[in-house]
């Protein structure tokens, strides 16, 4: 790697406090960029600035990608499969389980154990104050019926949601970054796409305990088409006319590398982005993020090694064992946060579990990254 790319974890860590800075210090410029959203049933789903961000992220990677290395990628039992199994069999019940333990047991002395959180009514529910729905209580707070839970229960939702929502879009980022099969990364991310349009609903409604929850279908299919369709129409078929337009040298030496650092350049906008909405939530609760981050960390790095143990014991390739673990590892935080907003709240504590995992999502995956880029020899001797 250049001496950019090798010290990207710094420019990322100079990014987030600029980020967190701009949003403390300039609320103002912080609101007003992120007011530019697209929204679905009230609750922002798209935010323009970051759409436009993250096709700039995204563009140099599709416009590399051979589409006939594609349908070789998604013939691929092993791999997809793998993937699959760790992301809807494994993901949602050990983020489950290992953020119930941490929030529910050993931080519940330093979160409260009395600590509650107002949070919307649940959605088509018709009670009166006082009735129970779950562990919480129906209260009237100005004007409004809340739900009243505790505050740890309302933390768990929120890493619940990060649980169910495998990432469909920064994933092509991480596994571009590892030097991994871009091909077989796109066939998951569809797949995945999918499959979460599917499972979503009723993983989440499982593992909430609050019943049936409602699907924000609209909100997926915008999510996916800003972030990964339109990026990857524009890529194909840019690539497609200058190929025909200037030859495949041209494209490969001189067209891919003017776009070799808009990836990079155009993730660091993004936090610094991302960081300025959330400035001031996070610079108000240090402590909070703290016991909420310590799981998110825990269950990432669990569910990564997982899948890149699992990729070796099954002889694939480091190419494709490196996206396999990275799709499980990371999460769609986008759709984790619109979908909290819908049924919770943006000040729910739910919400705020889900802006946790954007604050260690990018820290930690670049260090995997790094893992992975150091132990490629560990799979030298696989079968592809």
């Amino acid at each position: 790697m250049g001496f950019f790319e090798r010290y990207l974890t710094v420019w990322v860590g100079l990014c987030i406090v600029a980020g967190i800075a701009l949003g403390k210090f300039a609320p103002e410029v912080a609101q007003s960029l992120d007011a530019m959203a697209i929204s679905v049933n009230g609750a922002p789903v798209v935010s323009v600035p970051i759409a436009i961000c993250l096709f700039f992220m995204m563009y140099p990677i599709m416009v590399k990608i051979d589409f006939g290395e594609v349908v070789k990628a998604g013939k691929a039992v092993k791999p997809v499969g793998l993937t699959l199994f760790i992301n809807w069999a494994i993901k949602p019940f050990t983020m489950y389980a290992i953020a119930s333990f941490f929030l529910g047991s050993l931080f519940l002395g330093f979160i409260g154990p009395e600590a509650t959180d107002l949070v919307k009514m649940p959605l088509g529910k018709d009670m009166i104050v006082g009735d129970t729905y779950g562990s919480g209580t129906v209260v009237f707070v100005d004007g409004v019926k809340m739900l009243e839970v505790p505050l740890w229960r309302s933390y768990l939702a929120g890493c619940i949601l990060l649980g169910i929502a495998p990432c469909t879009a920064m994933v092509l980022v991480w596994g571009y970054l590892s030097k991994g099969n871009d091909s077989h990364t796109l066939v998951m991310v569809a797949i995945n796409s999918l499959t979460m349009l599917l499972l979503f609903g009723f993983l989440g409604g499982f593992l909430l305990g609050v019943g049936k929850l409602p699907v924000p279908w609209q909100a997926l299919l915008l999510s996916i088409g800003v972030y990964v369709a339109l990026p990857l129409v524009a890529g194909y078929l840019s690539r497609k006319w200058i190929i025909a337009a200037k030859g495949e040298t041209w494209f490969k030496e001189k067209f891919l590398h003017f776009l070799t650092p808009v990836t990079i350049t155009a993730l660091l906008v993004t936090l610094v982005l991302l960081f300025s909405f959330k400035g001031e939530t996070i610079s108000q609760n240090p402590l909070t993020i703290l016991w909420i981050a310590i799981p998110l960390f825990i269950q990432t790095v669990v569910i990564f090694a997982l899948g890149y143990a699992l990729a070796k014991f099954l002889g694939l390739s480091y190419e494709n064992a490196a996206p396999t673990a990275m799709i499980g590892a990371s999460n769609h935080f986008e759709v984790a946060i619109a979908t909290s907003a819908m049924l919770y709240g943006l000040s729910s504590g739910a919400a705020l579990a889900t802006v946790v995992g954007v604050l260690i999502e990018v820290p930690l995956m670049l260090m995997l990254v790094r893992f992975c880029l150091r132990t490629q020899d560990w799979f030298r001797a696989a079968k592809a």
